[in-house]
C-alpha cells in the first residue's frame, strides 16, 4: 500500500477513533425499543452497529430482478460506492443518519430483551436449532457497501469496528420493507439545488478539504459560479434583484440562482475566462449583459415577457459567450466594455429567426418573446439549447487571424 494512501488511513481513524485490539463480531447490541409500526405492530429498536456486525456476510440488499420480480431496490451504484468510499477514507464525511434494518420472520422479535438485541438468539428458533438470519437492508445500500468495500480493500480491523446508527424492524416481512422503502424515497423533500449551492459555497470559505473534494471531482465550477451569482446580483444593473437566491419569495425575480450557477459551466471551464479573477469575470459578464441591452432594450424593460433572462437564454448566451471572448479579442476590443459586445452581436442577434407557436416567423427581439410570441421556448430542451447555440455561433463573424 502507498504512502499516501496509509497516510490517509491514518486520518480516516483519527475520525472515528475506534478502539485498540482485534475486532470481535458482537453478540449483543445495545437498542433502544421504540414504538411498533401502526398498521401491523412490528416491533422498531434503535441503535449503533458495527460495520463488521453486517458486511461482508451477514446483510442482504432485496434488489429488484427483472426476471423473478423479487425485491423491490435499484442495484446499488457502483460509482456512488466508490465516491462514498473515498470520502470516508480522506476523513471528509460522516455517517450521522440512520440506516433502515429489518430481520425477517416473527421469532426475530423474542431477540429483544432488557435493552440489547441478541444476535445469537437471532441466529436460532424457538425451537434452539441454528437458524440463518440477515439483515435485510432497507435504505442505506450505499453506506453499507462503501464501508464494506474499506473493510476488504483497505484495512478490516479498523473499518469493521466503524460504528453505524441504525434503525430495525423485527420481523417484518417484505411487503413491510416496501411500505417503509416507499415511504423513506418518495416523502422526504430533497435539498433545493440552489440552497445546496449556497451551503457548498458557504463551507467551502472555512474549509479547505472540501475545496480539494471538490476539484478531485470536478465540482469546484460551482463554488466560482455561485459567488460570480452573488456579485452580479449585488453590482450589476441589468441583474440586480432578478435573481432568486433560496427561501427568497419570487416577487419580482425572473431566474432562480441555481439556472444562472448551472449556466456558467462551460464558461468557468474554458481557457480564457477560467484563468481570470472573480471581479474580473463578473466585469465582463456585466459588461456582456448591459452590450446586449444597448440593441435589446424591451426583453431588459419587461424580463418576464422575454426568454432573454430566464433558463433557455441565459445557457445558450453563456455558452455562446466562449467564442464570443475570442471574436472580441480578435477584434481588438476590450471584453470589459458594453459597446464590444453590441459591435460584434447586433446584427447576428438581429438575423436571429424562429418560428412561433403557431408557425409564424419571428426574429430579433422577437425571437425571445416567451410562448405562444417567440420562438426562444422552443429550443428550451438540452437538444433544442445546443441547436440554438449553433445556431448563434454559426452568424458570428469568423474570426481572423493577423
Amino acid at each position: 500500500m502507498s504512502k499516501a494512501i496509509n497516510e490517509e488511513i491514518v486520518m480516516a481513524r483519527s475520525t472515528f477513533s475506534p478502539p485498540p485490539g482485534p475486532f470481535v463480531k458482537p453478540k449483543v447490541i445495545a437498542v433502544t425499543a421504540g414504538p411498533k409500526l401502526i398498521q401491523t405492530e412490528t416491533p422498531i429498536v434503535t441503535g449503533f452497529i458495527t460495520a463488521g456486525a453486517l458486511a461482508p456476510d451477514n446483510y442482504v440488499i432485496p434488489s429488484f430482478d427483472p426476471r423473478t420480480k423479487k425485491g423491490y431496490q435499484r442495484p446499488p451504484q457502483q460509482g456512488r460506492i466508490n465516491e462514498l468510499a473515498s470520502d470516508l477514507i480522506k476523513g471528509r464525511v460522516d455517517l450521522p443518519t440512520c440506516i433502515l434494518l429489518n430481520v425477517r420472520g416473527r421469532e426475530a422479535r423474542n431477540a429483544l430483551s432488557d435493552g440489547k438485541l441478541d444476535l445469537e438468539a437471532l441466529g436460532r428458533t424457538s425451537a434452539g436449532k441454528k437458524a440463518d438470519y440477515k439483515f435485510h437492508v432497507v435504505d442505506g445500500q450505499h453506506r453499507i457497501k462503501a464501508l464494506e468495500k474499506l473493510i476488504q480493500e483497505e484495512d478490516e480491523e479498523v473499518w469493521s469496528k466503524y460504528q453505524i446508527p441504525f434503525v430495525c424492524m423485527l420481523g417484518g416481512d417484505e411487503h413491510e420493507e416496501m411500505e417503509q422503502f416507499y415511504t423513506v424515497n418518495t416523502k422526504a423533500k430533497p435539498v433545493r439545488t440552489d440552497l445546496a449551492y449556497e451551503l457548498l459555497t458557504k463551507r467551502s470559505k472555512t474549509d479547505e478539504s472540501l475545496v480539494d473534494a471538490l476539484a478531485e471531482k470536478g465540482q469546484d465550477w460551482v463554488v466560482t459560479a455561485q459567488n460570480i451569482v452573488q456579485k452580479l446580483s449585488d453590482s450589476s444593473p441589468p441583474w440586480r434583484g432578478r435573481i432568486r437566491f433560496a427561501a427568497m419569495e419570487k416577487g419580482g425575480t425572473i431566474l432562480p440562482a441555481a439556472s444562472l450557477v448551472t449556466s456558467l459551466k462551460p464558461l468557468i471551464g474554458s481557457p480564457y475566462f477560467g484563468m481570470l479573477g472573480i471581479d474580473t469575470q463578473v466585469q465582463i459578464l456585466d459588461a456582456f449583459w448591459r452590450g446586449l441591452r444597448i440593441f435589446m432594450q424591451e426583453p431588459f424593460d419587461q424580463p418576464g415577457s422575454y426568454a432573454l433572462q430566464k433558463g433557455v437564454g441565459v445557457i445558450v448566451l453563456h455558452t455562446a459567450l466562449v467564442p464570443i471572448l475570442e471574436l472580441v479579442r480578435s477584434k481588438g476590443l476590450s471584453v470589459l466594455e458594453p459597446e464590444s459586445y453590441e459591435a460584434v452581436l447586433a446584427e447576428p442577434m438581429r438575423r436571429l429567426q424562429g418560428d412561433d407557436s403557431h408557425g409564424i416567423p419571428v426574429s430579433g427581439v422577437d425571437f425571445w418573446r416567451v410562448a405562444p410570441h417567440g420562438a426562444a421556448g422552443s429550443y428550451s430542451s438540452s437538444a433544442g439549447r445546443r441547436v440554438l447555440i449553433a445556431k448563434i455561433q454559426a452568424s458570428l463573424p469568423r474570426v481572423q487571424v493577423q
